[in-house]
Protein backbone atom coordinates (compact mmCIF):
# COMPACT_ATOMS: atom_id res chain seq x y z
CA UNK A 1 0.00 0.00 0.00
CA UNK A 2 1.49 3.35 -1.07
CA UNK A 3 1.27 6.66 0.72
CA UNK A 4 -1.53 7.82 -1.60
CA UNK A 5 -3.62 4.85 -0.48
CA UNK A 6 -3.46 6.09 3.11
CA UNK A 7 -4.73 9.63 2.52
CA UNK A 8 -7.90 10.47 4.38
CA UNK A 9 -9.82 13.42 3.04
CA UNK A 10 -13.10 14.17 4.74
CA UNK A 11 -15.96 15.39 2.58
CA UNK A 12 -17.99 16.81 5.46
CA UNK A 13 -16.69 20.16 6.75
CA UNK A 14 -18.01 19.37 10.23
CA UNK A 15 -15.35 16.65 10.48
CA UNK A 16 -12.79 19.47 10.59
CA UNK A 17 -14.50 20.83 13.71
CA UNK A 18 -14.55 17.54 15.58
CA UNK A 19 -12.81 16.66 18.84
CA UNK A 20 -10.22 13.90 19.05
CA UNK A 21 -7.77 12.51 21.57
CA UNK A 22 -5.08 14.90 20.35
CA UNK A 23 -7.14 17.79 19.01
CA UNK A 24 -8.98 18.01 22.31
CA UNK A 25 -10.40 21.48 21.88
CA UNK A 26 -13.26 21.14 24.35
CA UNK A 27 -10.83 21.13 27.29
CA UNK A 28 -11.02 24.20 29.55
CA UNK A 29 -7.49 25.47 28.86
CA UNK A 30 -8.02 25.42 25.09
CA UNK A 31 -11.43 27.08 25.39
CA UNK A 32 -9.98 29.85 27.62
CA UNK A 33 -7.17 30.53 25.18
CA UNK A 34 -9.57 30.54 22.22
CA UNK A 35 -11.90 32.95 24.04
CA UNK A 36 -8.94 35.27 24.68
CA UNK A 37 -8.24 35.41 20.92
CA UNK A 38 -11.90 35.86 20.04
CA UNK A 39 -12.16 38.89 22.36
CA UNK A 40 -9.10 40.48 20.72
CA UNK A 41 -10.14 40.18 17.09
CA UNK A 42 -13.06 41.32 15.02
CA UNK A 43 -12.73 39.35 11.79
CA UNK A 44 -12.03 35.76 10.83
CA UNK A 45 -8.73 36.29 9.00
CA UNK A 46 -7.26 38.34 11.87
CA UNK A 47 -8.38 35.65 14.31
CA UNK A 48 -6.69 32.92 12.27
CA UNK A 49 -3.53 35.03 11.94
CA UNK A 50 -3.38 35.79 15.67
CA UNK A 51 -3.83 32.14 16.65
CA UNK A 52 -1.25 31.00 14.09
CA UNK A 53 1.29 33.57 15.27
CA UNK A 54 0.68 32.60 18.90
CA UNK A 55 1.49 28.96 18.19
CA UNK A 56 4.42 29.87 15.93
CA UNK A 57 5.98 32.35 18.35
CA UNK A 58 5.06 31.00 21.81
CA UNK A 59 5.34 27.24 21.43
CA UNK A 60 8.94 26.08 21.06
CA UNK A 61 9.69 23.41 18.49
CA UNK A 62 11.19 20.47 20.40
CA UNK A 63 14.05 19.96 17.96
CA UNK A 64 14.99 23.63 17.74
CA UNK A 65 14.91 23.98 21.53
CA UNK A 66 16.59 20.57 22.04
CA UNK A 67 13.74 19.79 24.45
CA UNK A 68 13.24 16.05 24.91
CA UNK A 69 9.63 16.27 26.12
CA UNK A 70 7.17 14.57 23.80
CA UNK A 71 3.87 16.41 23.96
CA UNK A 72 0.99 15.07 21.93
CA UNK A 73 -2.41 16.56 22.72
CA UNK A 74 -3.27 20.20 22.21
CA UNK A 75 -3.65 20.67 25.95
CA UNK A 76 -0.20 19.19 26.65
CA UNK A 77 1.37 21.47 24.06
CA UNK A 78 -0.41 24.54 25.44
CA UNK A 79 0.53 23.66 29.01
CA UNK A 80 4.18 22.78 28.37
CA UNK A 81 4.73 25.32 25.57
CA UNK A 82 6.73 22.84 23.49
CA UNK A 83 6.12 20.27 20.75
CA UNK A 84 7.33 18.96 17.42
CA UNK A 85 5.53 20.04 14.26
CA UNK A 86 2.62 17.61 14.55
CA UNK A 87 2.05 18.51 18.21
CA UNK A 88 2.03 22.21 17.33
CA UNK A 89 -0.38 21.39 14.48
CA UNK A 90 -2.67 19.68 17.01
CA UNK A 91 -2.73 22.85 19.12
CA UNK A 92 -3.33 25.12 16.15
CA UNK A 93 -6.19 22.94 14.93
CA UNK A 94 -7.68 22.78 18.43
CA UNK A 95 -7.61 26.55 18.93
CA UNK A 96 -9.09 27.18 15.50
CA UNK A 97 -11.81 24.57 15.98
CA UNK A 98 -12.66 26.07 19.39
CA UNK A 99 -13.32 29.30 17.47
CA UNK A 100 -15.58 27.43 15.00
CA UNK A 101 -12.96 27.56 12.24
CA UNK A 102 -12.58 24.23 10.42
CA UNK A 103 -8.96 23.05 10.44
CA UNK A 104 -7.16 19.88 9.46
CA UNK A 105 -3.63 18.54 9.42
CA UNK A 106 -1.53 17.88 6.31
CA UNK A 107 1.74 16.05 6.02
CA UNK A 108 4.79 16.59 3.84
CA UNK A 109 7.57 14.12 3.13
CA UNK A 110 10.86 16.02 3.29
CA UNK A 111 14.47 15.03 2.80
CA UNK A 112 16.68 15.31 5.87
CA UNK A 113 19.49 16.81 3.79
CA UNK A 114 20.13 18.05 0.29
CA UNK A 115 19.37 14.75 -1.45
CA UNK A 116 17.15 11.67 -1.06
CA UNK A 117 20.12 9.60 0.12
CA UNK A 118 20.11 11.64 3.34
CA UNK A 119 16.80 10.08 4.31
CA UNK A 120 13.33 11.44 4.86
CA UNK A 121 11.10 12.79 7.60
CA UNK A 122 7.43 13.70 7.81
CA UNK A 123 6.43 17.30 8.55
CA UNK A 124 2.96 18.30 9.76
CA UNK A 125 1.18 21.54 8.98
CA UNK A 126 -2.38 22.81 9.03
CA UNK A 127 -5.04 23.52 6.44
CA UNK A 128 -7.75 26.01 7.35
CA UNK A 129 -11.14 26.64 5.80
CA UNK A 130 -11.74 30.39 5.64
CA UNK A 131 -15.48 30.92 5.47
CA UNK A 132 -15.23 34.60 4.58
CA UNK A 133 -13.35 33.74 1.37
CA UNK A 134 -16.09 31.36 0.23
CA UNK A 135 -19.28 33.48 0.11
Amino acid sequence: MGIMDKLIIKNNISDYLSVSQYINWKEAAILRQAEFFQKQTKDEISLIKNIYEFVRDNIKHSWDAQDRRCTKSATEVLEQRVGICWAKANLLAALLRACDIPAGICYQRLTLGDNPESGFCIHALNAVYIKSLNP
